[in-house]
Order: C-alpha cells, then structure tokens, then sequence
C-alpha cells in the first residue's frame, strides 16, 4: 500500500530571521496606521461620524487630521454614511473644509451614494471591491457598521466572515478600512475600552488601529490603541460650533480628569450589579462589566476595606454598607 508523504513547514532558527527592515507606516501619524483596518467606536452621539470625516478630509487633502496630526500617506479617500442624507454629508465636509482654507472643489474625496449596501452579500462585496479597484483610496470610511449587514453581531462565526471581507480588501487594495461602530449602552468607566464595543469580541481584536470616543462631564475623550506601536496618551477634543459654516473637531488642550471618574464610573458599576445579582463570582463581574481583571481586582479590594463588599465561598455580594 502506497503511503502520502508530505514535504515539511519551513523553519528557520530565531537567529537567522532578518531583522525588520520596513519602519512603521503611519497614514495618519500616532491616529492611524497605513493601510490599518479597525473601528471608531464610541456611544451615539458622541461625534464619531464627525471623527471619521476629518479623517477621510485629511487624507483627502493632506492636512492634519483635527487640526494637529500629520498625514504621512495622503490620497484619495472613499466614504459611506448609510444613516445620514448625502446633503447632511456634503454640509459636514464643506465646513471642515471651509475651516482648514479649502475649496470643497478640490477635495480627492468621493462618497457612494447607493441607497444601501449590504456586505454580507456577494453582489455587494463584489460591487465594493470594485468601485475601491477603480478609484485607489488610502482610505475607506463606512459608517455604520451595523448598517452593512444583516449578519449577528454576538455570533463570532458570522462576524468573523464579514470581518474577513474587510482584512481582504485591505490586502488586496492597499488601503485603510475605518468602520465605525457602537459600544453598549453601559460601558463603565475604568473597562478596556475595546471591551465594551458591542457585539462579538472578535471586533476588538480585528483592529490594527483602533479609537475610542467617551464623553468624561463636559468633555470628549479620544483613546488610541494599536497593534503595532504603543497606544498614545488619550486626548480631549471639542466639536467647535461657533460658526455654524465651519463646524469642526479639534484637540483642546484641557485634560479630563480621567481617573477620578473611572474610579468613581467602576466602583459604582460594582455595587449596582452586585445589587441587582446578590452574589457573583469575580469572572462573571468581569464579564458583565466588560473590565479589565486587574483593574476589577482593585476595585473590588478597595471596596471590601471600605465594608461595602465581601467575599465568600460562592463569590461577591455587596454587603448594604
């Protein structure tokens, strides 16, 4: 009887891989990567759609991304906004033009204007592919996601198909996919803010550059993660509307005092949970606050020497303290 054989994997030893010799690319520097797929995420309003515009604006145009990041791979930029009317879209870029000194005119900025688009079917993949084929953008703005398909978001399976489609597209085309999407409507404060995007965890794991926006009292909250580089410091932005002809995002150079609220966000997210459940084990606080383990643990030690908490043999119970 004839046996199968098959040639080996190739290996190298650790050694004798070349060193990286490609340095990092930037599309937009510190915000987001050269042909990087990942989300804008971020509860309604709270301005992502405007995020995503100043970003395909400055690709478009090769000015820096809310008035302070520079563009590093300028070029055309192609947008989808299934929730707003093509003359809402067409208001809202030309007053960010019209801020930076910029005809609308002149700007490499092409929006589809199918009335909807579904990327769960292969008609419509096809038909995305193309257009991207045909006009070469460095970027790709859909918003939302939530709109681009009737597959369940909770099921990993279904999302990671979908997901897949958009990793495609950016090999394929060399181009950055930005897709906004929604957090839950409760996401502590104090939770890694990838965890609190709805739907299938694969979502936050999909992402080369991701950003979060959260409002902390009056002021906006911009946080930056990415897969290859370090994750920058958050910053504060404000949605200037002094003019209504130049309605814009911009840095502001105010710092939210993030950590008295997460503190203050998390410890209370606690107790209300352990109100409603009575008693919970630490992996299922976790998984219903969508935090981090460790800053979880710290929260709940601080309140356990406070006497508002205690543990047992079946877990935490808040004690009424």
């Amino acid at each position: 009887m004839e046996t199968k054989t098959h040639s080996p994997l190739p290996v190298l030893r650790i050694g004798e891989i070349p060193p990286e010799e490609v340095p990092r690319r930037w599309m937009i520097e510190g915000l987001w990567g050269a042909a990087a797929v990942g989300i804008i995420g971020g509860a309604p309003k709270s301005c992502k759609s405007w995020l995503g515009l100043d970003m395909a604006v400055s690709v478009a145009t090769g000015t820096p991304c809310l008035g302070t990041y520079r563009i590093e791979e300028p070029g055309p930029a192609l947008i989808y906004l299934a929730e707003d009317a093509l003359a809402t879209v067409r208001e809202r870029v030309e007053g960010i033009a019209r801020w930076r000194g910029l005809k609308l005119e002149g700007l490499d900025l092409h929006a589809i204007t199918a009335p909807s688009l579904r990327l769960d079917s292969p008609q419509d993949r096809q038909r995305l592919f193309e257009t991207a084929r045909r006009l070469r953008p460095r970027l790709l703005l859909l918003d939302p996601l939530v709109r681009l398909h009737r597959a369940d978001e909770n099921n990993a399976t279904e999302m990671a198909q979908l997901l897949s489609y958009f990793r495609d597209l950016q090999r394929r085309l060399d181009l950055a996919v930005v897709l906004i999407h929604h957090t839950r409507k409760y996401v502590p404060a104090g939770s890694q803010a990838g965890l609190g995007l709805r739907g299938s965890s694969d979502l936050h794991a999909f992402g080369d550059s991701n950003l979060y926006l959260r409002r902390l009292r009056e002021a906006l909250l911009l946080s930056m993660e990415h897969r290859a580089a370090a994750a920058p410091q958050p910053v504060a932005l404000e949605l200037v509307t002094r003019d209504s002809a130049t309605i814009h995002l911009e840095v502001t150079p105010r710092a939210p005092a993030e950590k008295s609220e997460e503190k203050l966000g998390l410890e209370e997210a606690v107790l209300r949970v352990l109100a409603e459940a009575s008693l919970l084990t630490r992996s299922n606080l976790r998984l219903r606050l969508a935090v981090n383990n460790e800053r979880l643990g710290q929260v709940l030690s601080r309140l356990e020497k406070e006497g508002k908490v205690e543990h047992g043999p079946g877990g935490w119970r808040r004690t009424g303290s």
